[in-house]
């Protein structure tokens, strides 16, 4: 069993506000999951009955649209919970989580997490802000649909996958998601995004390596996804 007072979720998550006595507990209650790449967390529509945190790996929430597609809400990496605000309202999950690449999570029961909210204000508060910070987050990205190009949306999302998980020893970036998955992000069809990567690929912003991509001109990438 990992030893939950130094795993990585209690030190950037709401759990860090439990005491020693809550984290014994909570070491006893959670299961450890591995999950593999392409594999579910939890589907959209599901009753998850607790929360999960991601010890490991990269996970991707999202939803399924009118026309079938799966479109990325956000990508999840260690340190995150998932499920909370479903768990808090009582619903059903609202987006699906699926591992990206190979995970390691653990899942706590509902039963607990209400135990810590009964008992350890400063744990409710943070979730609380947690998933605030989570609804402000979508709302900046239905913004952004609105008020940036496609063309600045892509690099800002590059800049993103950069900026949050790296990238490999070849400079490519860490996390390699689909043309789809990327067109999914960025709000565009699958075909739009792959012929503004090969826009970027001739204006020498970025160098595609297969389905890999290396991000040759960050400057230049900041400066597109900021103009006005």
């Amino acid at each position: 069993m990992n030893k939950c007072d130094q795993c990585i979720v209690r030190q950037l998550s709401s759990l860090k506000a439990l005491n020693k006595e809550e984290v014994i507990k909570l070491a006893n209650s959670k299961t450890t999951h591995k999950i593999k790449k392409g594999e579910a967390i939890f589907e959209e529509g599901e009753i998850t009955n607790g929360v999960f945190c991601v010890k490991d790996g990269v996970g991707k929430l999202s939803k399924l649209s009118a026309n079938g597609k799966d479109q990325i809400i956000k990508l999840v990496k260690s340190g995150e919970l998932l499920g909370q605000r479903s768990m808090i309202s009582n619903e059903p999950a609202n987006l699906s989580a699926k591992a990206i690449a190979d995970m390691e999570v653990c899942f706590i029961p509902k039963s607990e997490i209400i135990n810590f909210f009964n008992n350890n204000n400063q744990f409710s508060l943070n979730m609380m802000q947690s998933v605030c910070e989570d609804l402000k987050e979508s709302e900046n990205d239905k913004i952004a649909l609105v008020q940036k190009t496609v063309k600045q949306r892509l690099a800002e999302t590059l800049l993103y996958l950069h900026d949050a998980f790296g990238e490999d020893e070849d400079k490519t970036l860490k996390v390699q998601l689909t043309r789809e998955e990327l067109a999914g992000m960025i709000g565009t069809a699958t075909e739009s995004c792959i012929r503004l990567l090969s826009d970027f690929n001739k204006l020498e912003l970025i160098e595609l390596a297969g389905k890999k991509i290396v991000l040759k001109n960050v400057k230049a990438l900041k400066k597109l996804a900021e103009q006005l």
